[in-house]
C-alpha cells in the first residue's frame, strides 16, 4: 500500500484526464486516490483495525469538511456545491490515509525524495516549455500545447475552458513571454506546486549524504521553473518561504546546513530584486495601479461586500460566481483571487478561521518535529499559504492532495 501511495504521489503532476462521458473530465489521480481508500478500508476492515490518529490538526480538517457540506443548506446551486463537496470527499481521505501509513522516519524521508524528484521531473517539462518559444517561436509551442498536450492532461471540457481565459502569455517590459505551466492548467497551479517542494528540495541537498550535487541541480531547476511561471503570488510564497527559512528555524539545523540554505535562498531573494524580467514582475506585484492589482484589488472588494451579506453559512459552496454574474457557467473562472475570501464568502468566516487554524497548526507542528527533513517541510506549508493570499490552489486536482499529504508529515 505504501508503495501504491509513492506512486501516486509521483503520478500526480503527470495525471491524465479521463473522459467518463461527453461533457465531463475526470483526473485520473482522484481515481487512484478513491482505489487507495478503499484499499485502506478494505484492509482496515480485514483487519479489525482502522488506524486513525486523533490529532488537533485532523479535527480541523474534518470541521471544514463539515462546515463546507453545511453550506449546501444556503446554495442557489445545490449541484454545484455537490460537485465541489465531491471532489474534497474524493482527496481529502488521502490526508487521513497518508497519517497511517506514513508512520517512521524512514517513509517520511522516501515520501520526500518523490516529491522532489517528480517535481523535479515537472520543472524539467516546465523549462523546456519555456525555452522551446525561443527556438522554434513562442505562437508554435503555445499552439502544440494547446492542441496536443492540454486535452490529454486536463480533458476536452476543462481544456476548452482554460483555453477561453487563458492566462499563459505575460508581458514584462513591453516583451511577451510563454509562461511555464507543464501538464497544468495555469502557471498559478504550477507555481504552487513547485512552491512547496522547493524547501523539500532544500531539505534533500542539505541533509541526505548521497547525491548531493544531483539534489542541488534538482532544487536549482526547480526554483528556476518556479520563476519563469512568472506567477507572482508565487514570487511572493517564494520571497518569504526564504525568510522563514533563514530566520525563523535557523538556529535548528547545524553550521553546514546554515551555509548550504543560506546559499540557496540568498539566490531566491536577490532573484526578487537583480534587474531582470523576473524581478520587474515581482516588483509589479506591489503597483498598485498596475492593471492586474488593480482587477485583483477590486475582485477582493467585491468578495468583501458578499462576505458581509452572508457572513455565517456563505453562499453555499461553489456558487460564489453567481453573486458576481447572475448568468455565470460552473466553469467559469469568477473567485476571489484568495483562497481566505473564496472559502469565508462560500462556506462562512467562522470555516476560514478553522481553515487558517489547520494550516498555522500544521506548520507549528511540522516546525516542533525531530525530523529534519520535516522542519524543511513547514516551509512548504508557509509558502503555499502565503500564496493563497492571491490565489486558490484547494480546488487543483494536483496541488491539493500534494499539500494534504506534506499537512500529513506533521506528528502533532
Amino acid at each position: 500500500m505504501f508503495t501504491f501511495l509513492l506512486f501516486i504521489i509521483f503520478y500526480l503532476p503527470f495525471q491524465v484526464a479521463l473522459s467518463p462521458s461527453a461533457g465531463v473530465d475526470l483526473a485520473s489521480g482522484r481515481v487512484l486516490i478513491i482505489i487507495l481508500f478503499l484499499w485502506w478500508l478494505a484492509e482496515s476492515l480485514r483487519q479489525k483495525k482502522i488506524i486513525f490518529r486523533p490529532k488537533v490538526t485532523s479535527g480541523l480538517l474534518l470541521a471544514f469538511l463539515f462546515l463546507s457540506s453545511l453550506s449546501l443548506v444556503f446554495s442557489e446551486r445545490s449541484d454545484w456545491s455537490l460537485r465541489k463537496l465531491f471532489f474534497l470527499f474524493s482527496i481529502v481521505p488521502i490526508y487521513f490515509i497518508a497519517q497511517a501509513i506514513i508512520n517512521t522516519e524512514k517513509k517520511q524521508e522516501k515520501i520526500i525524495k518523490i516529491l522532489v524528484y517528480s517535481s523535479f521531473g515537472t520543472a524539467v517539462v516546465g523549462i523546456f516549455q519555456f525555452i522551446a518559444q525561443f527556438i522554434v517561436g513562442r505562437e508554435k509551442i503555445y499552439q502544440f500545447w494547446a492542441d496536443y498536450i492540454v486535452v490529454l492532461f486536463l480533458g476536452k471540457s476543462f481544456s476548452e475552458a482554460v483555453l477561453e481565459n487563458p492566462s499563459w502569455l505575460v508581458n514584462v517590459a513591453g516583451v511577451t513571454y510563454l509562461r511555464a505551466t507543464a501538464f497544468f492548467p495555469d502557471p498559478h497551479m504550477l507555481s504552487f506546486f513547485l512552491g512547496m517542494t522547493v524547501p523539500l528540495a532544500i531539505g534533500l541537498f542539505c541533509i541526505s549524504k548521497e547525491r548531493r550535487p544531483l539534489h542541488l541541480v534538482m532544487a536549482l531547476a526547480i526554483i528556476l521553473a518556479d520563476f519563469l511561471t512568472f506567477s507572482r503570488g508565487g514570487y511572493l510564497g517564494l520571497f518569504i518561504g526564504a525568510l522563514f527559512l533563514l530566520v525563523i528555524f535557523f538556529r535548528k539545523i547545524s553550521r553546514r546546513y546554515q551555509i548550504a540554505v543560506t546559499f540557496i535562498t540568498s539566490l531566491v531573494v536577490m532573484a526578487c530584486f537583480i534587474p531582470s524580467p523576473i524581478s520587474t514582475r515581482f516588483q509589479s506585484s506591489f503597483d498598485l495601479k498596475e492593471g492586474s492589482n488593480k482587477g485583483r484589488l477590486k475582485t477582493w472588494s467585491q468578495s468583501v461586500e458578499v462576505i458581509e451579506q452572508n457572513p455565517l453559512g456563505g453562499v453555499g459552496l461553489g456558487n460564489y460566481p453567481l453573486e458576481i454574474k447572475a448568468s455565470a457557467d460552473y466553469r467559469e473562472p469568477i473567485y476571489s483571487h484568495n483562497a481566505y475570501l473564496d472559502i469565508a464568502a462560500e462556506t462562512g468566516i467562522f470555516n476560514a478561521l478553522i481553515w487558517m487554524l489547520f494550516l498555522l497548526a500544521t506548520t507549528i507542528g511540522l516546525y516542533r518535529s525531530n525530523n529534519k527533513f520535516l522542519i524543511f517541510a513547514s516551509a512548504s506549508i508557509v509558502i503555499f499559504s502565503v500564496h493563497s493570499l492571491v490565489e486558490t490552489g484547494i480546488y487543483s486536482v494536483t496541488v491539493f492532495p500534494i499539500f494534504l499529504i506534506i499537512a500529513s508529515l506533521n506528528n502533532e
